[in-house]
């Protein structure tokens, strides 16, 4: 399984695409096993592609658009979202099912709360 997760030093960045950087974390029957990072100027839509060239099944991020929520969802891709933290924690924590969430999408193209 592979997840995807914006990334800024290390933790999970709170507004997803904003800086274009984005860990992707493999990982095999609940460990994981390997970790890059990638650097992205498209457009937020065509991360979808990148992330399905990547085989990323899972993106865990802390606020994202509900349009890309949608774009993910339609292509099969699981978001979970209200995820914060250092990115390897999040990833175990979503990995033994303990990783507290809630819903959070914004609607706009800005990244203002």
């Amino acid at each position: 399984m592979k997840i995807a997760m914006p990334y800024l030093n290390g933790m999970v960045d709170d507004y997803f695409g904003r800086n274009g950087e984005f860990v992707i974390i493999e990982a095999d029957d609940g460990m994981i096993t390997g970790k890059k990072i990638i650097t992205s100027e498209t457009a937020l839509g065509d991360l979808v592609g990148m992330f399905q060239n990547e085989g990323v099944e899972v993106v865990i991020a802390n606020v994202i658009s509900r349009p890309l929520v949608e774009m993910f969802f339609y292509n099969s891709i699981r978001v979970i979202t209200r995820a914060s933290g250092e990115v390897e924690q999040v990833a175990k924590d979503f990995l033994s099912g303990e990783l507290l969430t809630g819903a959070a999408c914004r609607s706009g193209g800005n990244h203002a709360r």
